[in-house]
């Protein structure tokens, strides 16, 4: 991977001591309070900032803390948090405790980037523009404007009479497991939320991220009667490459198969993103969390009798057809938007989704946040389990499957990616095809899809084939990149 400063709609990531350093923190961090400052004409601005607790962050989490406050803004520091923490807690203090001013989220995480990266996520503040009244990842429009800001040099700088300041509060997760039992409890999913993990027996892998701490809480008030953790330290040092996929969760999926575990589940640093290993220790993936906490919302829904008819889901473009099945059984429908977490919330919020997300194993339940929650999804995955009596397999196994393969290819410069999505619209000009984000093409005959596009995050082109069998999606793959090529 590329050390170069990665800088767009995902915030600001680079590499410790390299692309990323003390003054290029404190910077974008300064633009953002700015920002804030500006929108907030005269009230007061509070920032809530979390951190994954990756090592190697006390820099960035003191520069992030120099430029917020300098900008005017006051700090309300929460410590080592998950993404969708920070998410819920800019809520709460927005909705809850009677803030006058504005009220906005940052948290310092790389996600699933490897060790040496870290970075600034911004969580816009509650009611701002097209995100609606929700902490989310900014939309298009803001982001696009920060990333100016920044370039520009335009940091906020308040006088010395004017300048924030730092307070701690310990209370985040707590706010947010409270959230979580509550949506829990007011959808049907459960009648007691503390009773969802009564007799299941759960592996967590937390990465030696976040999830450590929030993440096992959240299984315990859960009622979950037995747990092993994986990646439980508070170091920050991953214990394995941090993105949840099958190559880096052997382990865990070993774990699952001699714990006899009922479910594993596998966060990245920020725990905003969740993988799944069944109860046979197959790791069935990102994919299936959206899917399956789909499955526990709906259900819900049809219990206490309200109607799925008509119920709008958002998804990416990237994410599996699984999701299109599901909608099927309860009369749902899906729409699909460009990838990025901003672009599936504004969705979402415009079509008043019950749940959405993206199949990177992000699942946004608006009653909680409007941020990817890996805690949300493990509450509602378990809710199908009824304690142990119906297993994870048997569940998954219902579901029409697909094999969906992934390629990455390095890019000198995102845009480089141009030429390439250029080339295959000319080629399958004959298919359906959707340019929103680079390029989706459906073979409806076949019943797969591929997307091409620029990854938002890392300088790389990404292309995914989905179709019923694992030959097909290579084979489409292999085209793909012929015709890339030329």
């Amino acid at each position: 991977m590329s050390s170069a400063l990665m800088i767009g709609v995902s915030g600001l990531r680079g590499v410790i001591g390299s692309s990323l350093i003390p003054e290029t923190a404190a910077r974008f961090a300064g633009v953002y309070g700015g920002w804030l400052v500006e929108q907030a004409k005269g009230k007061p601005v509070d920032v809530v900032v979390g951190r994954d607790g990756r090592a190697g962050n006390a820099f960035v989490h003191h520069a992030a803390l120099a430029g917020l406050t300098a900008s005017g803004c006051r700090v309300i520091d929460i410590g080592v948090t998950m993404t969708p923490t920070t998410a819920v807690m800019t809520d709460h203090i927005a909705r809850e405790t009677g803030s006058l001013g504005l009220v906005a989220g940052m948290e310092l995480t790389a996600s699933h980037n490897p060790q040496m990266w870290n970075g600034l996520k911004c969580l816009v503040p509650d009611g701002r523009g097209e995100c609606g009244s929700s902490a989310c990842a900014p939309p298009a429009s803001v982001a696009h404007e920060l990333v100016a800001r920044f370039h520009a040099g335009k940091v906020g700088l308040a006088s010395w009479d004017r300048v924030g300041s730092v307070v701690e509060d310990d209370s985040a997760v707590e706010v947010h497991l409270a959230r979580v039992h509550a949506a829990l409890a007011e959808s049907g999913v459960a009648d007691d939320p503390g009773e969802i993990g009564r007799g299941l027996n759960v592996v967590l892998d937390s990465v030696n991220g976040s999830g450590a701490i929030g993440g096992l809480a959240a299984l315990e008030q859960l009622g979950v009667g037995e747990i092993l953790q994986l990646g439980d330290s508070d170091s920050g040092v991953f214990s394995h490459a941090p993105e949840p996929t099958k190559e880096n969760l052997i382990e865990t999926a070993r774990a699952v198969h001699e714990s006899q575990a009922h479910v594993g589940f596998a966060q990245d640093p920020d725990a905003d993103r969740l993988a799944i290993i069944d109860d046979k220790g197959r790791y069935i993936g990102e994919e299936y969390t959206l899917v399956l906490s789909t499955l526990a919302a709906l259900g819900a829904m049809k219990r206490r009798g309200e109607s799925t008819a008509g119920a709008t889901l958002v998804v990416n473009l990237s994410t599996s057809r699984m999701i299109d099945d599901v909608a099927a059984r309860f009369g749902a429908r899906v729409v699909r938007t460009a990838v990025g977490e901003a672009n599936v919330v504004d969705a979402m919020k415009r079509e008043r989704s019950v749940i959405g997300g993206e199949g990177n194993g992000g699942v946004i339940w608006p009653r909680v946040t409007y941020v990817r929650d890996s805690v949300a999804g493990m509450g509602l995955i378990m809710s199908l389990l009824n304690g142990g009596s119906t297993s994870l397999s048997s569940i998954v196994d219902s579901i029409p499957a697909y094999a969906i393969v992934k390629r990455k290819v390095d890019l000198a410069r995102k845009e480089d990616a141009a030429p390439a999505v250029e080339a295959l619209c000319k080629a399958y000009a004959a298919e359906r095809i959707d340019t929103k984000d680079g390029i989706r093409v459906d073979f409806e005959a076949s019943r797969a899809w591929l997307h091409v596009r620029a990854s938002n995050t890392e300088p790389i082109m990404r292309l995914i084939a989905e179709a019923p069998s694992e030959a097909l999606a290579v084979q489409i793959l292999d085209d793909a990149q012929r015709r890339i090529r030329g």
